[in-house]
């Protein structure tokens, strides 16, 4: 597989992207995860806010309130304003009827970049505030993303298959691409195998070479978990596409980023429980644009 760039940056101009995302008031994911990680790429981030959580879901005290009744009248407000977008960038969402609210972004913006995280549980088990009906509603996302990139879980759910666990085979994970490929993705990137040997590792793929030409992008496994890694890794992944970067290249861009941020936040209070902390390696994306 040849490294794909799916965006051609003009260093004098900033791309725009709407990040539909929830905000969460505290834990560090979602867009208060995209938009500094956005931003410092050089992108202009313009929030769709799919839900306001007092903080993520893995805490085990939250608040949720569903901003679905909202969204028409936002978007029907940028539209008055001829607000252009050059990429959509979506993940956490609220409801199943935002599915439509994202595909009513793709309608009236032809020639973005769809850019697909499909959040939605991690490690097996589906975050609280999904249902069913929204699960299979996400499936639609699949169908004509630039770039797919769920993690194990995720990718279970969107091609009907049985959670395998993390520690997967190398024909396992061709399988598992191909099958969303299959569901209509330009691209994909698989997160998350960990096959016990220190190292986690992603794998980028394209629908033009297929499964069995995928990248396997390998990165050092830190021993210690935190919460917002995924939010951050497709953030960062974003940004380095828009920085015009290959997808393979982002993603690998996209890990080192995690990995160093994962290094600081073990320096934090309480690190466990606040989420990534990526703050302090935000000049990595930065750089992009000087290199």
């Amino acid at each position: 597989m040849t490294d794909t760039v799916l965006y051609k940056r003009n260093p004098s101009y900033i791309p725009r992207v709407a990040a539909v995302h929830d905000m969460c008031g505290y834990g560090k994911c979602s867009l208060t995860a995209a938009i500094p990680i956005l931003s410092a790429a050089g992108c202009d981030v313009c929030p769709v806010p799919t839900g306001l959580f007092s903080a993520h879901t893995r805490y085990k005290v939250f608040t949720f309130h569903d901003t679905t009744d909202i969204l028409p009248g936002y978007l029907d407000a940028w539209k008055q304003e001829n607000v252009e977008l050059d990429a959509v960038y979506s993940g956490f969402l609220g409801s199943a009827d935002q599915v439509e609210i994202i595909q009513r972004l793709y309608a009236e913006y032809p020639n973005v970049l769809r850019l697909v995280d499909p959040v939605m549980g991690d490690g097996g088990e589906l975050y609280p505030t999904y249902t069913q009906e929204l699960c299979d509603a996400m499936g639609a996302l699949a169908d004509g993303a630039d770039v797919l990139m769920p993690n194990l879980t995720e990718a279970s759910i969107l091609t009907g298959i049985e959670y395998p666990g993390q520690n997967i085979d190398d024909a396992t994970v061709t399988s598992i691409i191909d099958k969303l490929l299959s569901l209509g993705a330009k691209s994909v990137v698989l997160k998350g195998i960990d096959r016990n040997d220190g190292k986690l590792r992603n794998y980028v793929a394209t629908a033009e070479d297929g499964a069995d030409g995928k990248i396997e992008l390998p990165h050092e496994k830190l021993p210690f978990m935190t919460h917002g890694t995924g939010d951050a890794f497709a953030s960062a992944l974003c940004g380095a596409i828009l920085a015009g970067r290959g997808l393979a290249e982002s993603a690998q861009i996209a890990g080192k980023f995690v990995r160093d941020a994962m290094v600081s936040t073990r320096d934090q209070p309480h690190y466990e429980e606040r989420g990534v902390s990526f703050e302090l390696v935000l000049g990595e994306m930065t750089a992009l644009l000087s290199r």
